[in-house]
């Protein structure tokens, strides 16, 4: 149990808190994968907000400065104890030499299988604790001691499975008001669509205001995500040309549902100019960060100014905005769209605006082609057929084709690939030349 010399850990003010913490998280934070300021050391540290879970149990909301880039908001949840089982010692942040926590050993509660089973138990059960409000659909029940397990791989999030029957996935950076992994899925599941698993149970917090922290939802045990399937095809040199067709008809099964679900716009008379500038202004951020990128941007601009020429002619609609192979999952002979977060660097409000289908369809052809390059040599004609054949299913269920909308496809393709090149750089340099690839080749199509 957590234990101070004085005070209860529910009467820690955030400064005593930060007393002990800040040296040990200034240290830990920028090692976990969904720490986004990596490169940039923490110049700044607060609590926001701390609220004792359990005994030995803190969930913490920490706001981290850093020079050059906007505050960021963290979810933690740790464990505080005297002495920590062998078991969890690959657990440890530390042992803080000051503050109320002084010579008690910190840990990632996450990594705690008691822990974590308790954190299930509150999802079980509608009710609060603290500024933390836990809600479950009405019409699902959820088991009692299901046995957590982490999922590995993570990276802007963090996901706990329980009993291969549910998966609770932690949102990491926070940002105020609901998160669209909530408010979507919820919205489809309202709707009848089956594409998308429906969300179980959540929690948020009212403190400092509103803003989601975690959704459970039913785990699809035996599907296999399409970024692995994408490999082993590669790998065995057999097609995937028709699991990318069907992969089409759900993208655009799930775009039909978006349209009913949530309201659509009109096509904008003036959003190709403000798209291109949009598109033109990130890429000028990147390659200020990315001289690699300096040699390609005068012919890049042309992409985008096809865009302000030509405009935008479909109506706009709530869409994934993240999508690639990695968020669809498959099970049996059928498709699974999962994580509608967006990516998580954007304000969650433009997360959350309407915006053109093309933009889901370019991630999903970017992801074709990131599957091929980790064959050597590149199968040009893997990515081709894949690529032909998903556009095919999403025009036999949409009934519009996205490869007639030539310069927006092309605009949304180059716009990704900038936007990996910048995250390769930052998180995963061994990978910067497969989007560097894909930009020379924009550039020249350009």
């Amino acid at each position: 149990m957590l234990q101070t010399a004085s005070q209860s850990p529910s009467s820690l003010s955030p400064p005593q808190l930060l007393t002990s913490l800040a040296g040990l998280l200034r240290e830990w934070l920028p090692r976990q994968r969904w720490f986004a300021g990596k490169g940039r050391p923490v110049t700044d540290l607060s609590v926001m907000s701390s609220t004792e879970l359990h005994p030995g149990c803190l969930h913490l909301l920490i706001r981290t400065g850093h020079t050059g880039r906007p505050d960021d908001c963290y979810q933690l949840i740790l464990g505080v104890r005297e002495h920590l089982p062998a078991r969890l010692h690959h657990a440890v942040i530390g042992r803080p030499d000051a503050g109320p926590l002084a010579g008690l050993t910190v840990y990632d509660a996450l990594l705690d299988p008691w822990s974590a089973g308790l954190l299930l138990e509150r999802l079980r059960v509608p009710g609060a604790t603290g500024p933390l409000r836990f809600e479950r659909d009405a019409r699902s029940v959820v088991p009692e001691g299901l046995p957590p397990r982490l999922l590995d791989g993570e990276q802007s999030n963090t996901s706990l499975v329980y009993g291969d029957a549910y998966i609770l996935k932690l949102f990491r950076r926070i940002q105020y008001g609901i998160n669209p992994d909530l408010e979507v899925p919820r919205a489809l599941a309202g709707g009848g669509c089956a594409r998308v698993p429906a969300p179980v149970a959540w929690f948020w917090t009212t403190e400092p205001r509103k803003m989601t922290l975690g959704v459970l939802q039913p785990f699809l045990r035996e599907a296999r995500d399409g970024w692995t399937l994408a490999l082993q095809s590669l790998a065995s040199g057999a097609d995937f040309a028709d699991e990318s067709f069907e992969l089409g008809r759900a993208t655009a099964e799930v775009h039909l549902a978006l349209a009913g679900a949530f309201p659509t716009e009109p096509p904008d008379p003036h959003g190709g100019p403000r798209l291109a500038a949009a598109m033109t202004g990130r890429l000028e951020t990147a390659a200020r960060q990315l001289p690699g990128l300096v040699p390609y941007v005068s012919r890049l601009r042309a992409a985008y100014a096809a865009v302000a020429a030509r405009g935008l002619g479909r109506p706009a609609q709530r869409i994934h905005g993240d999508l690639h192979l990695g968020q669809v999952l498959r099970a049996g002979d059928r498709w699974f769209v999962i994580d509608f977060e967006g990516e998580p660097a954007r304000p969650l409000a433009e997360r959350r605006n309407a915006q053109t289908p093309v933009r889901d369809v370019a991630g999903m052809l970017r992801s074709f082609d990131y599957a091929a390059h980790t064959h050597h040599p590149r199968r040009s004609s893997w990515v081709r057929r894949c690529r032909d054949a998903y556009c095919a299913g999403y025009a036999a269920e949409a009934t519009w084709d996205p490869r007639t909308e030539t310069e927006l496809l092309r605009a949304y393709q180059t716009d990704r690939a900038v936007y990996e090149a910048l995250y390769e750089a930052r998180h995963r340099p061994d990978w910067l030349p497969v989007p560097m690839a894909a930009i020379a080749r924009l550039a020249e199509e350009s």
